[in-house]
This record gives structure tokens, C-alpha cells and sequence, in this order.
């Protein structure tokens, strides 16, 4: 003996089952997408910070020769313009100063790079 309560579910279950057996259509095609132009940067005029990067204008190539000796020998150098040393994974501000010498520190305490900024 079959209840009625049963029967909308199994027809359910019949229904997805036959469904699950048709064949499915494709998709329809994709249209090609339309070329688009490259857009020029805007010019950064007017906004505080950005400056070009300048090739040694703070004579750090004068300072090479401290390349390699501790970080210790920064202030005996005789430096009379502003400069910064940076520590190993120190936090270094991101203004730019051309005219400023900084000091990277390797992880031993040593100069490993000399630059402007």
C-alpha cells in the first residue's frame, strides 16, 4: 500500500532524474572583447612627495670607501650635510631628499649600501 504523502516527493525524485538524462545546450558564443587604447598616466603635478629619483646629489659616491666597516664610523666621517642611517629591517620614512646621504645597515651592523635619498 503506497500513502499519498509519499508521492510528490518521489515524482520529485523521478523528475530530477529524467532531467539529469537531456542532453544540455551549449553555451552561447562569446564575443570577442573590443581592443582597448592604453591610457597615458596623468602627470603627478601637485602632489606633495613624488619627486624624481636624481643620480647622486648628495656626493654619496664620496663615501664608498666606508662600504663594508661598521655602522659605528658614520658619525666620525665628517659629514656636514644631513644624512640617515638605516638600520637592518629598519623603518625608513618614505620622504625623498636628494640632497641627503643614507646609510643602509646589514644585519650585522655593517654598510652595505650608501645612497641619496
Amino acid at each position: 500500500m503506497i500513502t499519498t504523502r509519499f508521492l510528490p516527493s518521489a515524482a520529485l525524485i523521478a523528475a530530477a532524474a529524467v532531467a539529469a538524462c537531456a542532453p544540455v545546450a551549449p553555451p552561447p558564443p562569446v564575443a570577442a572583447p573590443l581592443p582597448v587604447a592604453p591610457i597615458a598616466p596623468l602627470p603627478a603635478d601637485g602632489i606633495a612627495g613624488l619627486e624624481e629619483r636624481q643620480p647622486d646629489l648628495c656626493g654619496a659616491k664620496t663615501y664608498v670607501p666606508s662600504l663594508g666597516q661598521p655602522g659605528s664610523v658614520i658619525p666620525s666621517l665628517g659629514i656636514a650635510k644631513e644624512y640617515r642611517v638605516v638600520e637592518y629591517r629598519g623603518i625608513e620614512p618614505q620622504e625623498y631628499n636628494p640632497q641627503r646621504i643614507v646609510f643602509r645597515l646589514d644585519a650585522s651592523g655593517n654598510i652595505y649600501n650608501i645612497d641619496c635619498g
